[in-house]
């Protein structure tokens, strides 16, 4: 039976101490099997998270729109600012379309990914607009099947594929898109990030047709990613990362290593392909540079050269078309 319902829902989120604790408050909607969250009137697009009073403190966890447990979920013309962490959560969602959302936070302000997805497949993506402290999008563990086109991100810290496998854990992402977006002052591009340790698959990846903007690393994928107070251990098993490609990427880079393929030593990357990346440092005073380790790629007009620095890239070392 087709389905004709429509529906507007504005949602109101609650003021409370920065002391709460209430892990799933904000703008929830769960459980349906098909939901049209169309917000045309200016009456009812815009939803204030109140985040300021939390940011200072760092609280373990806070408000969020979250977006769970779906089947034919469209969300459009909805515009977030300020939600306390994460400003849009997709979780355990199948056959989503997002688009026309303007999603806003500092800059200073921790943990305010964007847009966040997990454990879901099938899922749309266009039109957005992202300003945030943290990464415009992360694509965490479950993705399937995702498509990213026509966002503008910054600033932030981009667009980003984990991080997958902490605390020894399986990840997989698997057929991911990212296809013209436009990255201003962020201070990563196109990352993939992935824990020592932690074991899955990050494949099938697509990033293309980006333009950088004084970006501090455009192209970077880091399997021995440590986000913790403390050195992380070196471990032998490691989330497997392949078939990416990176294809018509320019712009300008506020580093100069615009390319860091930082791949694991027993699980190195690979079937990576650079194609049509044309990266600079910002304000043409020296050029980009980049340091490739443990990684098996090829590259065809690519402006910056990424040089053999490990043992084992000696047997995987790059070639060009």
């Amino acid at each position: 039976m087709a389905r004709t319902a429509r529906c507007a829902v504005c949602c109101s989120i609650p003021r409370r101490a920065a002391t709460s604790i209430d892990w799933e408050s904000g703008c929830i909607v769960a459980a349906a099997d098909c939901l049209l969250l169309d917000l045309t009137e200016p009456a009812v697009e815009e939803e204030e998270g109140g985040g300021a009073p939390w940011w200072g403190g760092m609280v373990p966890m806070t408000n969020k729109e979250n977006i769970g447990k779906h089947f034919i979920l469209k969300v459009e013309n909805l515009k977030v600012v300020n939600s306390q962490q994460i400003q849009i959560s997709v979780e355990d969602c199948t056959d989503v379309k997002m688009s026309r959302l303007s999603i806003t936070a500092p800059e200073t302000a921790p943990n305010t990914d964007g847009i966040h997805i997990t454990r879901s497949r099938d899922v749309q993506v266009t039109d957005c607009t992202i300003k945030t402290g943290d990464d415009c999008m992360s694509i965490e563990d479950g993705t399937k099947n995702l498509h990213v086109k026509n966002m503008v991100c910054g600033p932030g810290h981009g667009i980003s594929i984990g991080s997958l496998g902490d605390h020894n854990s399986e990840a997989h992402v698997n057929n991911v898109t990212v296809d013209n977006v436009r990255l201003y002052g962020t201070t990563n591009g196109a990352r993939i990030k992935t824990w020592q340790g932690g074991k899955g698959s990050a494949k099938n990846i697509v990033f293309q047709n980006m333009v950088m903007d004084n970006v501090w690393n455009p192209i970077i994928i880091d399997q021995n990613y440590c986000d913790s107070s403390t050195p992380c251990k070196q471990q032998k098993s490691a989330v497997e990362v392949s078939n990416l490609l990176f294809k018509n990427i320019r712009g300008t880079s506020a580093s100069e290593e615009a390319i860091v393929l930082h791949c694991s030593n027993s699980v190195p990357c690979h079937g990576i392909t650079l194609e049509n990346v044309n990266l600079t440092v910002k304000g043409g005073s020296s050029n980009a540079k980049s340091t490739c380790q443990n990684a098996e790629w090829k590259k065809s007009g690519v402006s910056v050269h990424c040089p053999v620095v490990s043992k084992i890239d000696l047997e995987l070392v790059g070639t060009s078309d």
